[in-house]
């Protein structure tokens, strides 16, 4: 390898790298503005001056410079540190005065790097320039006049998100950022500028002048907006959360996360269950816990297990359903299930419901097939890692199901299954790169599988995977893409229905039962069932409207839970706020109501809980470990069922993305979003 000195210390480094990344190796701190190493080099803000040697005796940018072997970098002498001051004197030329009243104060790259770098007074004496502040749509604020054309937030619209809504227009000292004719980010990712800008010009509008970072405690956890397991942070001041942040994850969603992971956490605080109802003369009634309790154990005892159904929604942790199945399988109920949307999965391997290859390890697959997905609604995130591979010309794709802008190329093979079953036989430049494939992979989504035949197009789906050998010893590129952050757990538990026992759908029907508890379950058609329904959830939603009794739990950020992502990885979410009112965290109601029933739990704490449960379910013991990381071969041809398969196109589940879920439905910010996609977009005059 390469070496290099950095202030006299030698080191080695790999052949590539920049001369920042060098310094940075031996432990030099390199201040940048315009650098990110997710996003292609600019080279513009001149920060990162540094001296090389051989070389011009001059000052040069560091980010834009390739580190050479036998090269001296000095990162601390006094022509490095006058640079410095003289380029963070030219950065503040224009720049205003307003820290005070800067929602950046705090946490502001600019601020710190001024006062680090920077010198103590001001040559300059003319008068400030002002800029016009842009429209970026509900969610970025702009305060154009502090921007110092970084170019941050134009390099990640374009290359990571794929929408290139914003530019820089004019020259010199007229250079502006801006989104073009005025319109709205049109990104799933777009608030992700936030946390890119280094300065004060772009921050959260919905955030603006609520709290200063100070105020906050802060709680590392995991989103649940979707099933990838995002590593977010949970800013809370006194009950309320006030905003969520990414944290960085190379293995699960790198350091970006969705708009709606981001801004739904208003909705935490709207439309919120606080308290237990018993629905009296037709209308639900404030009651006590003992009432409410008393009420569905009442119905329990009277009902036969045959006459009693368990429906787990998608926000649940892994707890809530292992008490829900210890409470209500211990007493011989077989109508169970966690597929709202009646997805054609749970029997067989677990690899057959997992995403095999892991989101970071699809990366070396070099031929991707999507059926019935569309990840830039489901998975934005990890949608952002399939355009980086695309840009990078390492991976090709194909599409079979609806011919959406994914912000990538591909292939469109076909709308339904039809381009399924008939893929061995296409001789389509795809099919060729498919089977010449060093990794092949497949990706399923929940459109291919929430389908009456969804059965039939998971065998479908199998059998291509066998003919193109996307399975072996040492690659598994059988993929299944979730959008429910309680699925794969919920399948791991084997919250399934038993023999004999109704589906999700089955139990909704009129006259299917006498008692049905829906634990969370919201995106359910209730309209037909004529059951005794009990409610376990956190917002007055499609499943607390229908119920008969309402049992308020607690939300994601308002109990500490474990939660399996769509590539099998157990994660551990904490409690950042304490839940509201009266509502008590979804386990510790299930154990109560098991006393009231005559089966009590055998567990008191969460912690006896989770023994009971790795006890029971090895695999929730392997905290942040994605088992796909170790490729292992399994049987193909247990997965799915024979039958005929409908040429019906495959259509994604998710048809709002800002409006998928019980607490994105009461968020004014989503609501905001959601209309903003569905309805014109706003432009200027022309």
């Amino acid at each position: 390898m390469p070496k290099a000195k950095v202030n006299g210390v030698e080191v080695e480094f790999e052949n590539g790298m920049t001369v920042l990344q060098v310094a940075e190796l031996a432990g030099e701190e390199i201040p940048r503005f315009c650098y990110h190493e997710r996003l292609s080099i600019a080279g513009n803000c001149r920060m990162c001056l540094v001296e090389v040697k051989p070389g011009p005796p001059k000052p040069q940018a560091s980010c834009a410079l390739p580190a050479a072997d036998n090269q001296e970098i000095f990162t601390n002498t006094p022509m490095v540190e006058k640079a410095r001051k003289g380029v963070m004197e030219f950065l503040l030329i224009n720049h205003p005065l307003d820290c005070p009243i800067c929602d950046q104060g705090g946490e502001c790259d600019l601020q710190d790097q001024s006062m680090g770098y920077g010198r103590d007074e001001t040559r300059y004496e003319e008068n400030k320039r002002a800029v016009e502040e842009k429209y970026m749509g509900p969610l970025i604020k702009t305060v154009m006049t502090r921007c110092i054309q970084c170019t941050r937030c134009v390099r990640f619209v374009t290359e990571v998100a794929g929408v290139p809504d914003i530019g820089l227009i004019s020259r010199g000292e007229d250079v502006e950022i801006t989104t073009y004719l005025d319109k709205a980010v049109g990104s799933e990712l777009s608030a992700n500028v936030i946390d890119l800008c280094p300065v004060g010009a772009l921050t959260s509008k919905p955030y603006a002048f609520n709290a200063r970072p100070w105020e906050l405690k802060k709680t590392e956890t995991v989103d649940v907006m979707d099933a990838l397991g995002s590593a977010i942070r949970v800013d809370v001041r006194g009950p309320a959360v006030l905003r969520v942040l990414p944290r960085t994850n190379d293995e699960i969603n790198e350091e970006w996360i969705s708009d709606k992971t981001r801004y739904a956490c208003d909705g935490l605080s709207r439309q919120r269950l606080d308290r237990p109802f018993v629905r009296v003369g037709g209308r639900l009634q404030p009651a006590t816990w003992a009432e409410a309790l008393g009420a569905v154990a009442d119905k329990i005892k009277a009902s036969s297990p045959e006459r009693v159904g368990v429906i787990a929604g998608d926000l649940q942790d892994a707890e809530s359903m292992k008490a829900a199945l210890d409470l209500f399988g211990g007493a011989g109920v077989k109508n169970l299930d966690c597929r709202q949307d009646g997805a054609a999965l749970g029997g067989g391997p677990r690899e057959g419901w997992l995403f095999n290859s892991t989101l970071a390890g699809i990366e070396t697959a070099d031929v991707v097939l999507l059926v019935g997905t569309n990840p830039r609604l489901e998975a934005p995130v990890l949608n952002a890692r399939f355009r980086k591979q695309w840009l990078a010309g390492k991976t090709r794709f194909g599409v079979i199901g609806e011919a959406a802008d994914l912000t990538f190329g591909y292939d469109h093979l076909g709308a339904g299954a039809a381009g399924l079953t008939g893929l061995a036989k296409s001789k389509s430049d795809f099919v060729k790169a498919f089977k010449e494939a060093r990794n092949p992979a497949i990706i399923i989504g929940q459109g291919a599988l929430a389908r009456a035949d969804g059965a039939a197009v998971l065998k479908a789906a199998a059998d291509v995977a066998k003919t193109f050998k996307v399975v072996r010893d040492d690659w598994n590129g059988w993929n299944v893409l979730h959008t429910a952050a309680a699925r794969v757990g919920g399948l791991d538990l084997g919250f399934v229905p038993g023999e004999g026992g109704k589906s999700a759908g089955e139990m909704v029907a009129k006259g299917a039962l006498d008692v049905l508890f829906l634990l969370g379950a919201d995106e359910l058609d209730l309209s037909q069932s004529d059951a005794f329904i009990v409610y376990l959830g956190t917002h007055g939603d499609a499943g607390a409207h229908r119920a008969d009794v309402i049992l308020p739990g607690a939300a994601y950020t308002e109990k500490a839970g474990l939660y399996v992502n769509t590539e099998g990885r157990v994660q551990r979410g904490e409690r950042a706020a304490f839940p509201k009112g009266e509502a008590r965290e979804d386990w510790a109601i299930l154990r109560a109501l098991s006393e009231r029933v005559g089966a009590k739990l055998p567990y008191d704490t969460l912690e006896q809980l989770r023994a009971k449960l790795f006890a029971d379910h090895p695999s929730f013991g392997q905290i942040d470990h994605a088992p796909g990381s170790i490729p292992t071969a399994f049987d193909l041809g247990a997965l799915g069922a024979a039958g005929d398969v409908a040429d019906a196109p495959f259509a994604s589940p998710v048809k709002a993305f800002h409006l998928t879920n019980p607490i994105a439905r009461a968020s004014v910010t989503m609501a905001e979003c959601a209309a903003l996609a569905s309805g014109p977009a706003k432009i200027a005059a022309e």
